[in-house]
C-alpha cells in the first residue's frame, strides 16, 4: 500500500522560498506520474504541478507562472516542489499525489481523479 509523506512546509513572508518534499514507499515510484494540489480554506483542490515518471515532462498550473519547479529523485523515492516569489494567495494545504493505475486522463494529470494515493498535506502560508 502506498504511502506518501510531505515535509518541508512554514511561515515564510511575501517573496520568500520553501522547497517541499514528499517521501514515497509502498509503491513502484520510477513508475508513476506525480503531482502536487494545494487546497485553501474554502477553495477546491488545486493542481499545481506533476513530472512524468522519468522526470523528463512537468506540467503547472497557470497560477504558477514560472514561480515553482517539480522535481524527482527516483533514487530516493521523492518528489520536490521548490516554491520561490511567494505570495499570500499561495497559502494552502500541499499535497502529493501518485497516479493511479488506471493512468492520467489528461496531458499533464491535472485531474485529481487521476490520482490513486495521497498525502497528508503540509501547510504552507505566506504572510508578513
Amino acid at each position: 500500500q502506498a504511502h506518501l509523506v510531505e515535509s518541508g512546509g512554514g511561515l515564510v513572508q511575501p517573496g520568500g522560498s520553501l522547497r517541499l518534499s514528499c517521501a514515497a514507499s509502498g509503491l513502484s515510484f520510477g513508475d508513476v506520474t506525480m503531482g502536487w494540489f494545494r487546497q485553501a480554506p474554502g477553495k477546491e483542490r488545486e493542481f499545481v504541478a506533476s513530472i512524468t515518471w522519468t522526470g523528463r515532462s512537468t506540467y503547472y498550473g497557470d497560477f504558477v507562472k514560472g514561480r515553482f519547479t517539480i522535481s524527482r529523485d527516483n533514487a530516493k523515492n521523492t518528489l520536490y516542489l521548490q516554491m520561490n516569489s511567494l505570495k499570500p494567495e499561495d497559502t494552502a494545504v500541499y499535497s502529493c499525489a501518485a497516479e493511479s493505475p488506471t493512468g492520467c486522463s489528461t496531458l499533464g494529470c491535472p485531474v485529481p481523479g487521476d490520482y490513486g494515493s495521497w498525502g497528508q498535506g503540509t501547510q504552507v502560508t505566506v504572510s508578513s
